[in-house]
């Protein structure tokens, strides 16, 4: 079993990463600041070396290796960030590393380990999704002998990601931070900052933030012990995972002031704002703990406030689906079944009676007929603000339009949306 991560551990590490990983920025926010009425600032591993804070844990680890052991290899499973980390690492003491990821994992992705590992590093496209290739990880690590390099369940991760803590005490100076949101998934980089930032700052409180379609370690805290979840939405991939991680747990589970599950349509939401408000690129994950500033919004206000942008590897691609979950979260974007009659002028009338001055149609596509009188048509509508969804719905009564509104029925939803 391993040792729990200390406070020493973590400065031993700080001087491990020294020279090797970005010292990144802790920035204040004017926008945030002004909105919350709070001192916000962003520590943002989003300007990482491979763009987010798990080189820390990666470097540290494999670099504490044994000659031995670093003769026999690594081994890792990621679709994402920690994979870049193990392949950069692997490339800076050149040693051999496997990595195995998803065959549903992204060509950028794969591109962008096999550019960080160089020719050190192997990658194995196993199963379909990231628990098939990491048991294929872990058979492969069995079967060979490889040491393998967890993405968070170590001491030596643990106080690598640890080091983000040692670099913003530096940064702040001779202000003392009030409150530190920190985004979860497997649990080390909380588990680093709360053994770090506790004993440097005794009063300061660790806010977790969890994806809510994967609250793992409030699953955990209610039962008492590390618990699995049965089903989680993957969105937010780089904090999405269906177990924390048991030694981050040992660590956490009495230190964090609260847990705050955050709707994966707010961390969209976020991540739109952040782009166009301060041209920031944030992945979900990283989006987390700005997204959970609002829930905190009253009892932050006038405080010294730190987020954690845990990572910037945000695929361009992915963008229409962010929009898409960002209007569905704030009320703007509506789906419907809707029965048009089969008579010249149906549809002009539905939209020069119907629609209101500033509503509009995003989608539009009929269904299969399933008799003569009407056509069942899948609408998409975009609304201005909000307030316009009722008055919408009281001109479809007033018309006798027949519709089933498919936002409010979830398993309907993602059969057709």
């Amino acid at each position: 079993m391993s040792t729990l991560p200390t406070y020493e551990g973590i400065l031993k590490a700080s001087t491990v990463l020294d020279g090797v990983t970005n010292v990144t920025p802790l920035q204040k926010n004017t926008n945030l600041s002004e909105t919350f009425n709070a001192n916000i600032y962003l520590k943002r591993e989003d300007l990482q070396i491979v763009r987010s804070y798990k080189i820390r844990g990666a470097y540290n680890f494999i670099a504490s290796l044994s000659l031995q052991d670093r003769a026999k290899g690594v081994v890792c499973s990621s679709a994402g960030n920690h994979a870049q980390g193990v392949a950069f690492a692997c490339n800076m003491l050149n040693i051999r590393g496997v990595i195995f990821m998803p065959t549903t994992t992204p060509k950028q992705k794969v591109k962008a380990v096999q550019r960080l590992g160089k020719g050190n590093v192997e990658i194995v496209l196993s199963g379909d999704t990231y628990d098939d290739a990491k048991l294929a990880s872990i058979k492969y690590a069995h079967k060979t002998g490889t040491i393998m390099v967890s993405p968070f369940d170590d001491t030596l991760i643990i106080e690598g990601q640890g080091t983000v803590g040692v670099e913003i005490a530096h940064q702040l100076k001779q202000v003392r931070p009030d409150y530190v949101f920190v985004p979860v998934g497997g649990g080390g980089l909380i588990a680093g900052l709360v053994i770090y930032l506790k004993t440097k700052y005794p009063s300061v409180k660790i806010i977790a933030v969890e994806p809510a379609g994967a609250p793992s370690l409030q699953a955990s805290l209610d039962a008492g012990k590390v618990v699995s979840l049965k089903e989680i939405d993957r969105f937010v991939d780089g904090a999405a995972v269906k177990q924390i991680g048991s030694l981050p747990f040992q660590v956490v589970k009495d230190q964090v002031e609260e847990v705050l599950a955050v709707p994966e349509g707010a961390v969209c939401t976020t991540i739109l704002q952040m782009y166009n408000e301060d041209a920031i690129v944030v992945e979900p994950a990283g989006a987390l703990s700005i997204a959970a500033l609002n829930l905190y919004k009253d009892k932050i206000a006038g405080k010294n406030v730190i987020c954690i942008v845990s990572g910037g590897n945000n695929d361009i691609e992915r963008m229409p689906d962010i929009k898409e979950r960002s209007l569905i979260y704030e009320g703007l974007k509506h789906y419907f079944m809707i029965s048009f009659p089969q008579r010249s002028g149906a549809l002009k009338e539905f939209v020069n009676k119907v629609l209101g001055p500033d509503d509009d149609i995003t989608s539009f596509g009929y269904t299969k007929k399933n008799n003569k009188e009407s056509g069942p048509a899948l609408v998409g509508i975009e609304l201005k603000q909000k307030e316009d969804y009722q008055p919408l719905l009281e001109r479809m009564k007033k018309y006798g339009v027949k519709y089933v509104c498919i936002n409010e029925d979830p398993q309907l939803f993602n059969l057709l949306i």
